[in-house]
């Protein structure tokens, strides 16, 4: 057994959960961690050997990863954070064996994610990076003020864990597969926009920036300083990443995540708009 303890957090995946577990059973344990899921979650995750622990957010902080760490049971010292919409492959599987047997030179591990997009895994264009495997004694997700952020409800944002140590990256990535239909990929990127533009149009996500280390945060910086984010965005995963190679669902993919972009500065000006003109009327 593979000495990290694996966290998956869900709420309806009974579509993407049996084909996320399966690659998870050589680590010593798995938790699924399951907000009040009516669609089976629970049952199909304890079928599959996983341990089943209920969460309801209180409306407080922490939010649910950070409950993660401070409550659950872990045998294990290292702990691996999996989307119930995340595949992993045996190299990256084998990587972090390999690692866990000659022993971590770091506290926390970033581990890029490939997505699967209109039923294609991409093998170009934008993908994503998380820090997702830490030492959980030297961890900890940061307490952002964001709860008037309704949308976003219990888990955190898109922010990294603080790391006490030095960061390091692994070589394989993982696959980022929802089953769902293309709506929920919309969907939750329409909450994660109404999150970044609340924290961008008052100034917190300068502070939250701040926390980042290394050429992370000068690329976060620059970036949040850039006009024409959609643009850049799409020209940068379909023509600087070679998303072109990827053919339509390529082309779809950058046009996505343009879109989102776009969606967070309209969201922007009318939060500004908004404050300014709290009785405006105006369309």
């Amino acid at each position: 057994m593979i000495p990290v303890s694996v966290v998956v957090m869900t709420r309806d995946e009974a579509v993407n959960l049996p084909h996320c577990l399966p690659a998870l059973e050589r680590f010593a344990e798995r938790f699924v961690v399951d907000s009040g899921s009516t669609d089976g979650t629970p049952d199909i995750a304890e079928a599959a050997g996983a341990r089943v622990v209920r969460f309801q957010w209180d409306g407080r902080y922490p939010k649910k990863k950070q409950w993660c760490l401070d409550r659950l049971p872990f045998s294990q010292d290292w702990v691996l954070f999996v989307d119930a919409d995340e595949r992993l492959g045996g190299a990256l599987v084998e990587e972090i064996a390999a690692l866990m047997a000659a022993g971590p030179r770091h506290a926390g591990y970033f581990i890029d994610g490939r997505p699967v997009f209109l039923g294609r895994r991409l093998r170009f264009g934008a993908g994503n990076r998380k820090l997702a495997l830490f030492d959980r004694r030297r961890a900890r997700f940061p307490l952002v003020p964001d709860l008037d952020v309704a949308t976003m409800w219990e888990v955190e944002g898109h922010y990294q864990p603080v790391i006490a140590g030095r960061v390091g990256r692994l070589r394989h990535s993982l696959d980022h597969a929802d089953d769902k239909p293309v709506a929920a990929w919309f969907e939750r990127h329409a909450r994660y926009a109404d999150w970044e533009a609340a924290l961008r149009s008052d100034g917190r996500m300068t502070e939250l920036i701040a926390q980042e280390s290394g050429v992370r945060r000068w690329l976060k910086i620059c970036f949040n300083r850039l006009p024409a984010r959609p643009l850049l965005m799409f020209l940068y995963g379909y023509v600087w990443r070679l998303g072109f190679l990827d053919g339509g669902p390529g082309f779809q993919h950058a046009l996505a995540r343009a879109f989102y972009y776009w969606q967070i500065g309209v969201k922007i000006a009318d939060a500004r708009r908004r404050a300014v003109s709290p009785a405006s009327t105006d369309v």
